[in-house]
C-alpha cells in the first residue's frame, strides 16, 4: 500500500513538472489586456472616421524643403534672441539654422539580449548608448548651435547660446 502511494505521489509530481513545462499558455497581465482594448478601441476608430483626405500633401513638401535649406553649405541666415521685454538682439549672422544641442549623431540607445532567462529566453531590451566621443547626450536640452559668421574674417564658427548663457569662440557685439 506504500509503495501505491509512493508512486501515485510521484507520478503526481512528474505530471505537474511535465503539465507546467509543457504549457504555452501565459495569463495575460492587465497591461496586455488594457494595451489589446486600446488597439482594439483605435482599430474601430480608424474604421468609422477614416484618414483625413489629404491631397496636396503641403506640410510634408515644406518640411522636405526646409531639410533641403538645412542642407545647402552656405545658407546665410540672420540669429537673434528675445529679452523678456520682446526686444530682439541680434547675436550674429548665420548659416543655416540652429542646432538643437540634444541631436545625436548615433542612435541613443541600443538593443540589448538577455539571453540568461530561463522563463522567457532570451529577452530583449534597451540601454544608453555613448555618442562617438564617448558621451552620453543628456535628454531635452533647451539649448542651441548657431553657425556664426565671424565679422572680422568671414569664418564660421559654432556659437552654443542657452536661454540664459550664450558661449561663443569670438567677441560678439550687441546693438
Amino acid at each position: 500500500m506504500k509503495r501505491i502511494f509512493a508512486a501515485v505521489a510521484v507520478l503526481t509530481c512528474l505530471a505537474s513538472v511535465a503539465i507546467a513545462m509543457g504549457s504555452t499558455t501565459k495569463v495575460p497581465t492587465s497591461d496586455q489586456i488594457q494595451a489589446q482594448q486600446a488597439e482594439a478601441l483605435a482599430r474601430e476608430a480608424t474604421q468609422k472616421v477614416g484618414s483625413p483626405a489629404i491631397t496636396n500633401f503641403t506640410e510634408k513638401k515644406l518640411v522636405r524643403w526646409l531639410y533641403e535649406l538645412r542642407d545647402e553649405p552656405n545658407y546665410r541666415t540672420y540669429s537673434y534672441i528675445m529679452t523678456m521685454t520682446g526686444k530682439l538682439i541680434k547675436i550674429c549672422d548665420s548659416v543655416g539654422y540652429g542646432i538643437n544641442t540634444s541631436v545625436q549623431f548615433s542612435n541613443p540607445e541600443k538593443v540589448v539580449a538577455n539571453t540568461r532567462s530561463s522563463t522567457y529566453g532570451s529577452v530583449f531590451g534597451t540601454l544608453p548608448q555613448a555618442e562617438p566621443n564617448g558621451l552620453f547626450m543628456p535628454e531635452g536640452l533647451a539649448a542651441t548651435y548657431i553657425m556664426c559668421v565671424d565679422a572680422k574674417n568671414d569664418d564660421v564658427k559654432a556659437v552654443y547660446v542657452e536661454p540664459e548663457v550664450i558661449v561663443s569662440p569670438f567677441p560678439l557685439s550687441f546693438e
